[in-house]
């Protein structure tokens, strides 16, 4: 298969990338400010086009030849995420659906994640529902571009296929590998109330993905997660006992907005991104707990670290 995977100099852009080197299937890989690793400029299967999903001028032919897309493309760290969510998360989308479906491309893969359904949990977790009106910017605009793409894909030759992943970890994740850092400098904290998150190791994750490249009857919405959902806080204790660091402090969860608030202002200033802003603590105070049942069906029946415990081995 022909491959383009948007977003692959970013962190898991580009684990796929990596992950899909040693298959049959021919690479393309799009960039836009950030070139991928030299492991993979070289590589024999691998082709790197650089494009701007903001501005359709430059899209084209970008799908031209291609079978499957992989959409991890978008902007995280930037302050007022109100004023840039709605463009990176629905804007982009649009622009790459008008290219894909004028391409006629077999099937577009997006990744995304079941905080689109709200708080969910082991009782209620989440199942594909399009209708739920989440509390943060990030998750109803991703939201909106899972509709775009299930309304747009009607009638096309296009499969849309939607994979709502739960927390990944592993090696190398950025968010984990943060939490190293402040962890191992007694920097970490979390807030109290307990928060249900589905983990999904990285090796896990990679795996869902290809086999939704590379099956024929793999369409709709997907919750990937492990078989045992845990909370926030339970996670961080067991990363922290793995690692020999403290544990992480608790502290009441306004204070988390308050540094939040604190750290896009600077960034307003200043003009430099913002690693933390209003929305990430709004998204991560939110309970995703999916109900993987269409993932053992169609993607993975088995999964390599069925737990958390299974995969701290990872780290």
């Amino acid at each position: 298969m022909h491959i383009l995977i948007t977003g692959a100099a970013g962190n898991l852009g580009g684990f796929l990338s990596r992950h899909l080197l040693d298959t049959p299937h021919k690479l393309r890989l799009m960039t836009h400010r950030t070139d991928v690793g030299q492991d993979l400029q070289g590589a024999s299967n691998v082709e790197v086009v650089q494009a701007d999903l903001g501005d359709p001028s430059t899209l084209d032919g970008i799908c031209a030849g291609v079978d499957c897309i992989v959409h991890f493309a978008g902007i995280l760290f930037e302050p007022r995420p109100a004023r840039f969510l709605p463009q990176t998360n629905i804007v982009f989308v649009q622009n790459l659906l008008d290219e894909a479906l004028e391409e006629e491309v077999g099937k577009l893969v997006l990744i995304s994640f079941p905080h689109v359904e709200g708080d969910t949990t082991p009782k209620r977790p989440a199942a594909g529902r399009l209708e739920a009106v989440p509390p943060s910017v990030h998750a109803q605009t991703r939201l909106q571009a899972e509709r775009e793409i299930l309304t747009r894909s009607k009638g096309s030759t296009m499969t849309p296929v939607i994979l709502r992943s739960g927390t990944i970890y592993g090696r190398g994740v950025l968010m984990l590998e943060a939490a190293r850092w402040l962890m191992q400098r007694r920097m970490l904290p979390v807030w109290r109330k307990p928060t249900w998150y589905h983990w999904l190791a990285l090796p896990d994750f990679l795996s869902c993905v290809q086999a939704a490249i590379e099956g024929d009857h793999v369409t709709g919405i997907y919750q990937l997660g492990d078989d045992r959902p845990s909370t926030l806080q339970y996670g961080l204790d067991r990363f922290a006992d793995h690692w020999k660091f403290p544990r992480p402090w608790r502290l009441p969860g306004w204070t988390f907005y308050f540094a939040a608030t604190v750290v896009e202002a600077f960034a307003l200033a200043t003009g430099k991104p913002s690693p933390l802003h209003r929305d990430f603590i709004r998204i991560g105070m939110v309970s995703h707990v999916g109900d993987t049942t269409r993932m053992k069906k169609d993607l993975l029946p088995q999964l390599a670290y069925p737990t958390l415990e299974d995969g701290l081995s990872l780290l």
